[in-house]
């Protein structure tokens, strides 16, 4: 199995801005998230942003960077860009790794691309892990999915009492990572955002609200800190 990563990487976060190039042991967590996607086994790794910061940084470490446009949207839209200007097969599998995951484990990036490899029926395909509690349960910050017993998602949402009372199926936190293939990824930036993605704010429910198949999986690995906020950042000085 071939694929790539592409990370992309934007500087003006809404909560924590320039999260990104702020250093853990004198080191940028991109420079992290970035290891940890070398490790999956991917045949390419890219950095992807609209930010010389940014790109200088990943340069310093050696890194493989494209210098994006700044008006996308979201990092699945700066991906397509890549997709597009390196020219890569319909069937290309791309890994999206976001830029604030630098405990995100090699193994659970192999695993994303590894179930879209082997599941030529769906789209995309992304992960999932058990929820701790009621206070994720309750975090709209934490994402929520179902999914069926062929594990093709159901629903996402920030919002658990979205999927009814009582809920048939297990809810679990869902990962920001994702796999989809080159010429898919394409076309989905074409389409234009949902009512469900607007008021969700998460894009995938673009992909759903199209009929789209996406695959959700237990990950092998479970996950360490995502950097959103400046009290996670702080958690993360604390374990690394």
């Amino acid at each position: 199995m071939e694929f790539k990563v592409v990370i992309p990487a934007h500087y003006a976060s809404a909560r924590l801005p320039g999260k990104v190039l702020l250093e853990v042991r004198g080191r940028p967590i991109i420079e992290y998230v970035y290891n940890q996607a070398c490790g999956s086994g991917a045949g390419q790794v890219i950095i992807a942003t609209d930010d010389m910061r940014i790109a200088e940084a990943a340069e310093a470490f050696h890194a493989e960077v494209c210098l994006t446009s700044d008006r996308h949207m979201s990092g699945t839209d700066r991906i397509a860009e890549v997709a597009q200007r390196y020219a890569w097969e319909d069937d290309a599998i791309i890994v999206n790794l976001q830029g604030d995951e630098p405990m995100m484990p090699g193994a659970n990036v192999r695993q994303v691309a590894s179930n879209l490899y082997n599941r030529t029926d769906v789209s995309m395909s992304t992960l999932c892990t058990a929820l701790k509690g009621e206070d994720e349960t309750r975090d709209r910050n934490v994402v929520k999915v179902i999914h069926d017993e062929n594990h093709v998602a159901l629903g996402f949402s920030r919002d658990a009492r979205t999927f009814g009372q009582p809920v048939s199926h297990t809810v679990y936190r869902h990962l920001g990572i994702y796999a989809y293939r080159a010429g898919f990824l394409c076309r989905f930036t074409q389409w234009p955002r949902s009512m469900l993605e607007r008021q969700e704010s998460l894009e995938q429910m673009r992909a759903l609200e199209h009929g789209v198949l996406i695959h959700v999986e237990l990950c092998q690995a479970l996950p360490g800190i995502g950097v959103d906020t400046r009290e996670d950042y702080e958690a993360l000085l604390e374990i690394m």
